[in-house]
């Protein structure tokens, strides 16, 4: 195959991009401690990227580079408080400034209704149960498993959904070394929101919580996700921050450089009785609130709206939108979701050129498909998509650009854009939202097909 000059620029581009260390930095107190990122070595020389905590809840993250000989905590320690010396104040002081430098009235009503809702005296956290759905990958569900076993949470249980297995490594893993505190469950037809419905159907919590297996959960991750559901008897979602694991590959630093699956590091809230000035799309934009390898939901308002649509997600034909499609129909009843970044979760990005090529694909293909979703399943909301169409479009747009390298670093301004994104990912990511409802209706002639075989 005979590829273009920029074609192999871009190429040549990706190719060229180092590995980068993970850490994680605490500014509690005089002695800022300096550790390596899950399943990290100890940080040397070089570049790194510092997940930033304050009385041990993250507060940003930044770049930036070890001289060889230095000391690495010292010198990140030393950037950390000259770029964002909100870290050195209490974490509610530190969200209000964050928003309040954002200069926008948005932020503003943002940065008040973060103070407010972190200085409210503890609450316990609900029974929860969080449900993992794996396919395949013993390995990987080990590691995560490991993690939500360590979690502080007083009261949870951990199901994990089997998903179309062609071999029984899963359920020997699960078995022998987890009998006691985890559930197995096993669910033949393939898809992630059929995995995760069978979950939805076997727990006790009065939340529930969704991970993937390719992630590593912060001790707190479930206590800070499910905490808010009783504080607030309108919460009917919750989403937390999603961090790299690791960056030692080309395709996972591009990935990162971007954004990755973070969004932010202030608290807020969504209410569809008080739309956001800043979210002119809202709710459809339902990217901007979370991603299926962090969220929960109050187990009763998910059961009640039918739970994920099992036609959208990895392992069918539209690809994914299961997350997304949950989202929107909780807002769509009336429920608020929080998102929270002090419930996190390190995920273990993909690793190869080909692997980002699928995922920008499948990431174009689940937006149009769960949106395709949510107008079949609730046909009432289509007069409020048409009038955000306009800006929807402009929004696909924006999403998709190719975009180059752009400054920053400072804790909290997390997307650094340290490496200019490919065309050939913002073309297949545009190829993909033009097959999104294709994908979604042929996914939902395959799982009639399957269930009239079974029946």
């Amino acid at each position: 195959m005979v590829r273009s000059a920029r074609a192999q620029e871009e190429i040549r581009r990706f190719l060229a991009i180092g590995a980068v260390q993970v850490a994680e930095l605490d500014l509690d107190g005089e002695e800022a401690v300096l550790s390596p990122g899950p399943g990290s070595p100890p940080v040397t020389h070089g570049e790194v990227f510092v997940l930033v905590r304050r009385q041990g809840r993250p507060v940003g993250t930044l770049l930036g580079h070890i001289p060889e000989g230095a000391d690495a905590r010292a010198v990140l320690a030393a950037r950390a408080r000259a770029e964002c010396p909100a870290v050195e104040r209490p974490a509610v002081e530190a969200v209000a400034t964050g928003a309040v430098a954002a200069k926008a009235a948005a932020a503003d009503a943002v940065a008040t209704e973060a103070v407010a809702a972190d200085a409210a005296a503890p609450v316990e956290p609900p029974y929860a149960s969080v449900v993992v759905a794996t396919r395949e990958r013993a390995g990987q569900l080990a590691r995560a498993l490991d993690s939500l076993l360590a979690q502080d949470h007083p009261r949870f249980e951990i199901v994990v959904v089997d998903n179309a297995p062609v071999t029984d490594e899963t359920r020997e893993l699960v078995e022998r070394k987890y009998a006691e505190r985890v559930r197995y469950l096993c669910e033949p037809v393939p898809g992630l929101a059929v995995a995760h419905n069978a979950g939805l159907a076997a727990v006790r919590g009065e939340v529930v919580a969704f991970t993937d297996d390719d992630v590593v959960a912060d001790p707190r991750w479930l206590t800070e996700l499910t905490a808010p559901f009783a504080a607030d008897a309108a919460l009917g979602c919750g989403t937390g921050l999603i961090l790299p694991a690791r960056l030692t590959t080309p395709a996972q630093v591009l990935l990162e450089s971007h954004g990755g699956f973070a969004k932010g590091f202030t608290p807020r809230t969504y209410d569809p009785a008080d739309p956001p000035v800043d979210e002119p799309l809202f709710p459809f934009t339902a990217g901007r609130f979370g991603s299926g390898a962090n969220m929960a939901f109050r187990t009763e308002v998910l059961r009640s709206v039918g739970g994920f649509d099992p036609a959208t997600g990895a392992g069918t034909a539209a690809r994914g939108g299961d997350d997304l499609y949950g989202f929107v129909r909780v807002l769509a009843e009336g429920y608020r979701l929080r998102y929270t970044p002090y419930a996190l979760v390190w995920h273990h990005h993909r690793e190869t050129w080909r692997d980002v090529e699928t995922q920008a694909y499948g990431y174009g293909a689940g937006l149009t498909a769960y949106l395709t979703a949510v107008l079949v399943n609730r046909p009432a909301l289509l007069p409020a998509f048409l009038a955000r169409l306009p800006r929807g479009l402009a929004h696909a747009r924006a999403l998709t650009a190719a975009r180059e390298t752009r400054g920053g670093g400072t804790p909290g301004d997390h997307d650094v854009r340290t490496h200019p994104w490919p065309r050939r990912l913002s073309r297949l990511q545009r190829r993909g939202m033009v097959y999104g409802p294709v994908g979604y209706l042929k996914a939902r002639r395959a799982l009639r097909a399957s269930v009239r075989g079974a029946g």
